[in-house]
Parts: structure tokens; C-alpha cells; sequence
């Protein structure tokens, strides 16, 4: 046996081709179709306008309440029979709900997707929504976001959306709502939701073997009966970064640590610097071998992991470091990951830095893309945002080549060290006075 000492350099990157693209225009809607010869298994998800930006206020969470309802049955059979029919074609449905769209996809073997997606659509446009069954899933999704925001984070998340994203209704809120807010949430809002959002076309994302497929015939029963804009262009939020730092104190008495969430608004995903600002920070705080989880995990030993990351919608992005640390050490840590957002968007990047993430975010990119899900998902982006066909290929490439200049340059234009929201999820008691060093304090209360 003997130790290695140094650490691997990393291979030359290989080749990478995202798959051919076919879009047809059928009965009412496009279907977008990437081609995987030999695939056996084969994806098709229906991309509908009905996320979770389109929640009445007060209701946040009716969409997540509906696409968990949809395996309960529809008009043509109750929910045995539904899944039933579902495992008899060895096909699995998923609905989901993010803030750009509503999704409703299925996996199948390829000579079985057509029969599969007609049981999606038949899920998503007629569902049976027996008002026993809505309300047993609304109770049960309160009783899991009960539990879920007893646990330290999710209030914290909450307040720091809330102050970056309050002038703009629904993008304050959580993504899923909150237990009030979903336990608001009737029966005819669900239902009215439904009718107003599930029966416009949308856009069908196909991945498999084409040769095996008739897009004509997923499209059909994709789109059947509907009627309507397939997805709204609405314009972007824009940046509305505040001049000083603001911090908000989310009061969790007797807490033994502190919870910290540290962001601002950022551009939204078709942003042309995407790719730099991505870089950027992953040098930051996107990896483990980030400047953040270097400096606060393994030189002053404050926490087991911090993250710092952009997450941006079709309208939106916002900056965000997150981690979990001892209370006693609340002040310090804060000051130290300032420290580290400031020196980035001040000094830029280092050309050893900058190595290790652009192989990183190039081969990450290459390793998610093995599945029909997974190329599904990366299409959904492509239609989302408005990307070009050959999107991946290009940004593979981007990440390669992106320079030192380039990306120090994203920092200092994106990161806003003086204009972050500092949210402390702790023990107030403790770590109130000690706050104030870094900015105008308020408490919420959530």
C-alpha cells in the first residue's frame, strides 16, 4: 500500500454532443423532441403555465396542492384503477411545480410512452379532484411543511425571499407556500387553479428513440381539447439591489446554533453572463473546495458546510450563501463571509481557482446529462428560457474557456457586498446585540 500525496490533475475534457432536436408543430402545440438512439426508456414531460407565480396571494401553495392531487383519480377512473393502469405500462408519472412552470412528465418504455403521456394528459387536464381527496392531500402537505418549518432553515429562507422580493407579490413567498397559507388553501381553489391554467396546450418535451416514436401521436394526446397561449413571455423582475446592508433576526429562543442565509436579487437565467457569474461563484462558495467552506469550515471550523450559489428563475436570480453555525460564533462567521464576498467581487478570481471550476461545471454538466429525465429537463430549460438549440454544446465549451478576466470581472459587476440581506435564524437572546455591527436590524416574524 502506498499514500498518494499530491492530488490528481484532472484529464483532458472529452468530447461532449447534447442530442439532435426535432420540434413539430400538431394539433395545437409544439413538441420538441432530442433523439437518443438505443434508449429503451423514454421520457415525456408537459410543460404548462400554471407555476407557482400564478397563486391568488393568500394562497400560495394551491399548484403544489393540485399536482399532488393528480394521482387520485380522474373523470375516466378512480385512483386503483388510475394506478393500475400507470403499472400495467411500467410507467411512472411526476408532477412538480417550480416557479417558472407547472410539469407533468412520465417515463415509459419507448413503444409504451404514447399510451403513458395519454394517461398524463388524462391526469392533468381532467383530473377527478373529488373534494374528499383534495383536502386529505392539502392536510397532509400542511402537516409536512409543519414539520418541516419546525426544523431550523425553511423560516430563514422565508424572510430572506420576503425582504429580497417584497415589492413583487408572489416571489416573496415560499416556492410550495406556507403551512397557512396552504392550509387556506379550498377546494374551489384548487379547481378554479385547475381551470384556469391546466387546459391551455403548453409544450411537449420528448426524449428517446425517435425511430421508434410518432411525434404526431404524442402530440395528439398531448394536446387534445385544449385551447390558448402555451407559455407567457412575462418580462424580468430587474435588479433592485439597496445601497447598505439590511439584517433580519429570525427569533429562535434557545437555539444552539444560528441559521444564516446572506443574498440579494441577481439577473435571471437568460442572462448573457451566465456562464462567468456561474464561475464566479463556484470559486466563492460552489464547491467544496470553495473560498467559504475553506475559510468557515476548515481553517476556523464554524460549521460542516457552507454554500454560495445563484438560483435564477425566468424572471429572476438571486445571490445566496447558506449555512448552519454554533451560536457562539454567529458575529464572527458573518464577518468572516463578508470578508469573503467582498475580496471576490474587489480582487476577482485566481487562475488556479478558476481551473478547478471551470473542469468541474464542465464535466458536472457532461455526468447529469445520462438520462431521458435528464436531457428532458435540460430541454425544459432550453423552452423556459428562450435558449438556443444548441445551448449545451456552447455552454460546455463557455465554462472551458471562460477567462480569469471575464469572470472577475461577473464578480464585481453581480456580487453586492454593501446590499445584502443578512438573515439570522437563532437565538435572539444570544446573538441580538452583537448584530448590529453589520447593519439595520429587524426582526421577523414568521
Amino acid at each position: 500500500m502506498s499514500l498518494i500525496t499530491t492530488r490528481p490533475e484532472p484529464g483532458t475534457a472529452r468530447p461532449y454532443a447534447f442530442p439532435a432536436l426535432r420540434r413539430v408543430t400538431a394539433h395545437g402545440g409544439t413538441v420538441v423532441a432530442a433523439h437518443l438512439p438505443g434508449q429503451v426508456l423514454a421520457t415525456a414531460v408537459l410543460l404548462l403555465d400554471a407555476s407557482a407565480a400564478r397563486e391568488a396571494p393568500g394562497r400560495e401553495g394551491t399548484a403544489t396542492v393540485l399536482a399532488k392531487s393528480l394521482e387520485e383519480g380522474t373523470r375516466k377512473r378512480d385512483s386503483a384503477a388510475y394506478a393500475l393502469a400507470l403499472e400495467g405500462l411500467g410507467a411512472e408519472l411526476t408532477p412538480s411545480v417550480d416557479w417558472d412552470t407547472f410539469r407533468v412528465g412520465v417515463s415509459a418504455p419507448a413503444p409504451r410512452l404514447a399510451e403513458a403521456l395519454r394517461l398524463a394528459a388524462e391526469a392533468a387536464r381532467t383530473p377527478k379532484l373529488d373534494p374528499a381527496d383534495v383536502v386529505r392531500v392539502r392536510d397532509d402537505e400542511v402537516t409536512a411543511l409543519r414539520m418541516d418549518w419546525a426544523q431550523p432553515g425553511p423560516r430563514a429562507d422565508a424572510a430572506l425571499r420576503a425582504d429580497l422580493f417584497a415589492a413583487d407579490g408572489r416571489y416573496g413567498r415560499p416556492l410550495h407556500g406556507d403551512p397557512a397559507s396552504v392550509a387556506a388553501v379550498t377546494v374551489d381553489d384548487v379547481l378554479a387553479f385547475h381551470q384556469e391554467w391546466m387546459l391551455r396546450p403548453g409544450v411537449l418535451l420528448v426524449a428517446g428513440d425517435l425511430d421508434g416514436l410518432d411525434l404526431s401521436a404524442l402530440a395528439e394526446a398531448a394536446f387534445a381539447d385544449t385551447a390558448g397561449q402555451a407559455l407567457a413571455v412575462d418580462g424580468p423582475l430587474g435588479l433592485a439591489v439597496p445601497a447598505t446592508p439590511h439584517v433580519v433576526l429570525v427569533d429562535r429562543p434557545g437555539s444552539v446554533q444560528s441559521t444564516l442565509r446572506i443574498g440579494h436579487r441577481a439577473p435571471e437565467r437568460a442572462t448573457p453572463d451566465y456562464v462567468p457569474m456561474t464561475l464566479a461563484a463556484t470559486v466563492l462558495g460552489g464547491a467544496f473546495t470553495s473560498r467559504l467552506n475553506h475559510l468557515i469550515r476548515e481553517v476556523k471550523g464554524y460549521t460542516y458546510g457552507i454554500r454560495g450559489s445563484y438560483a435564477m428563475t425566468r424572471r429572476a436570480g438571486r445571490f445566496e450563501v447558506a449555512a448552519g453555525v454554533q451560536t457562539a460564533v454567529t458575529a464572527p462567521a458573518i464577518r468572516d463571509t463578508l470578508g469573503e464576498i467582498r475580496r471576490t467581487q474587489r480582487d476577482g478570481v485566481t487562475e488556479a481557482e478558476l481551473a478547478v471550476a471551470r473542469s468541474w461545471r464542465a464535466g458536472q454538466l457532461s455526468v447529469e446529462m445520462q438520462t431521458p429525465g435528464a436531457i428532458a429537463g435540460a430541454m425544459a430549460t432550453l423552452v423556459v428560457h428562450g435558449l438556443p438549440d444548441d445551448y449545451y454544446e456552447t455552454l460546455r465549451r463557455e465554462f472551458l474557456e471562460a477567462t480569469v478576466e471575464q469572470v472577475s470581472a461577473a464578480a464585481g459587476r453581480y456580487l453586492a457586498a454593501d446590499g445584502l440581506t443578512l438573515v439570522v435564524e437563532g437565538d435572539g437572546a444570544a446573538v441580538r446585540e452583537e448584530l448590529a455591527e453589520f447593519g439595520e436590524l429587524s426582526e421577523a416574524v414568521i
